[in-house]
């Protein structure tokens, strides 16, 4: 998985939209709301095999996104001591903010992974190589896109970059209709490098995610593209106190 963009949509709400590509063998996700605590609320879709997730909003007001892979495609070395869909949930419930989770996590035994984070109306981009953590900020106020490196070639994620681009110039101001318009059609043809991809049935794009950070709430709007199945949640945001 995936290819994934941030869109600030004012000074503090933002679409955040992924698409996954995966099997298309593995279970359907459901999306759920979980109590972490009396006052965390998450609202996620989850894999229903192993129990994870890609994708969390918290009633806090951040957002996390998972993307396998950190700078280049990796050697796959089972077994890994913890999954990453796992490693997001310990993330959004165990530490009061990501860069906490940064600096305290025992990443050892996990596999590489670059993590999107929209906190505190800002924007994170973690990555873990096996070797070490690469956390940096990026500009809040402009469009964002990444590619899983483990499917997508440097070529290939910058052509992403140049079509999001472009369809920013012809469709703005953007809205979270247009988003996924560009989530659904964007690319030049090839259907294995497509933002909606299909590389022989083995890995393909089997779901959209949306997340729209709101004034007063998280609304997540899940779409299951091999069934044609759209689940819609809305998590209520309460004013931020330690957790």
């Amino acid at each position: 998985m995936c290819t994934v963009t941030y869109i600030p949509t004012s000074n503090k709400t933002f679409l955040l939209t992924s698409n996954r590509d995966e099997a298309p063998n593995r279970s359907m996700p459901q999306l759920i709301f979980d109590e972490a605590s009396p006052t965390l609320r998450l609202l996620h879709p989850k894999d229903a095999r192993a129990g994870g997730t890609w994708l969390v909003a918290t009633n806090n007001g951040t957002v996390a996104c998972l993307l396998n892979g950190a700078f280049k495609k990796h050697h796959h070395s089972p077994p890994y001591r913890r999954s990453r869909g796992l490693m997001i949930l310990d993330a959004a419930t165990q530490y009061n903010s990501f860069e906490n989770f940064t600096q305290h996590y025992d990443f050892e035994g996990i596999e590489p992974f670059t993590l999107v984070v929209c906190e505190s109306e800002k924007v994170f981009e973690l990555r873990w190589d096996e070797q070490q953590i690469f956390w940096k900020q990026l500009d809040e106020t402009q469009p964002h896109i990444w590619a899983s490196a483990t499917l997508y070639t440097l070529e290939a994620q910058q052509k992403r970059r140049q079509w999001l681009a472009d369809f920013i110039q012809q469709q703005a101001p953007l809205d979270a209709e247009k988003i996924l318009l560009f989530h659904k059609t964007a690319g030049d043809g090839d259907t294995e490098n497509d933002v909606i991809m299909n590389r022989n049935n083995f890995v393909k794009t089997v779901s959209i995610t949306r997340i729209e950070k709101q004034a007063g709430a998280m609304q997540m709007r899940y779409e299951d593209l091999q069934y044609n199945t759209v689940s819609e949640g809305s998590l209520p945001l309460r004013v931020a106190t330690p957790r």
